[in-house]
């Protein structure tokens, strides 16, 4: 089997993990042609393209499985040098993780901050979509992820965390002037939505559970790429949409939303994959996680 050299596997990480060239560096220390000498070595030595040239840069299929190898490579590294005694000033362990909005302005944050920093732990948050932050771990730009996916992530384990807890919520106004005056089954599918990006299917999915029917929410539709920021739009009247249990609670008591559908929900399981490898960081924050996730979500 072909030698991966090492300098060449680290700058190809640090390209990944600093989206460019030039970024990767400056934390490399070294000029961007000895970058991109590295890389293009590297591909020669591989047979084949591990990065796509977009901004961010972006590992190629071959590439996932080198950034893989990358990570781990400086994991055990890492581990290693604490077994000998000569872990000082190499810095804080880093842990890529992979975390949804919705946990992250919820319950993740404060979880993350129970977590022992003795030995410092250096958290790099990677935002997504929980039903797409498996690809992250697929990948292998992160070590961990908060998914709503059960099925494990080759070379991942996976574990319940709890459900989220979605209300269907909208302005007393808006819900007034637009969905009054008919059953919601009839008047919802057509009211304006509050969605997060163009893969967020919440609300499509709560529309046909209600409807039974095949249609999602509404063309007329706002896009509003984060947690606190969906919520104010849902509060402004700028239409209706599921928000975290946690979030809407306060704003239902100071009759800032109305509940469109009292006793209807949408429950959304999510679950921790991380990469089977003994990293002593990676295994202290996945306890701390799931510690917090059993009293902060719906347990089965």
């Amino acid at each position: 089997m072909m030698d991966l050299p090492v300098d060449q596997v680290r700058t190809l990480l640090a390209v990944v993990d600093e989206g460019t060239f030039d970024a990767a560096a400056t934390a490399l220390h070294i000029t961007p042609s000895a970058v991109s000498q590295r890389i293009k070595t590297l591909e020669q030595h591989t047979g084949r393209v591990l990065l796509m040239r977009t901004k961010p840069v972006r590992p190629t299929e071959s590439g996932q499985v080198v950034v893989r190898f990358a990570r781990r490579l400086a994991a055990l590294e890492r581990d290693a040098r604490e077994e000998l005694g000569i872990a000082a000033g190499a810095g804080a362990a880093r842990l890529p993780i992979a975390v949804n909005a919705d946990s992250l302005a919820t319950w993740f944050l404060p979880a993350l901050t129970r977590v022992p920093q003795d030995p410092p732990i250096c958290f790099d948050l990677y935002h997504e979509d929980e039903a797409h932050t498996a690809t992250l771990l697929r990948e292998g730009q992160v070590m961990a992820a908060v998914t709503s996916s059960a099925e494990p992530v080759a070379g991942c384990l996976v574990r319940p965390l709890g459900r989220v807890r979605y209300l269907p919520v909208a302005a007393p106004g808006f819900a007034g002037r637009l969905l009054a005056g008919g059953p919601l089954a009839a008047r919802l599918p057509d009211a304006p939505v509050i969605v997060f990006d163009r893969r967020d299917a919440l609300q499509d999915r709560f529309v046909r559970a209600l409807t039974a029917g095949a249609h999602g929410a509404a063309a007329l539709r706002h896009h509003v790429p984060t947690s606190e920021g969906f919520r104010d739009a849902i509060a402004a009247g700028l239409g209706w949409g599921l928000v975290p249990e946690p979030q809407a609670t306060p704003l239902l008591r100071a009759g800032a939303l109305a509940l469109l559908a009292p006793g209807e929900r949408l429950d959304v399981p999510l679950y921790w994959q991380q990469w089977k490898l003994d990293v002593p960081p990676l295994a202290l924050v996945a306890r701390t996680v799931a510690d917090a996730a059993a009293t902060s979500l719906y347990q089965p």
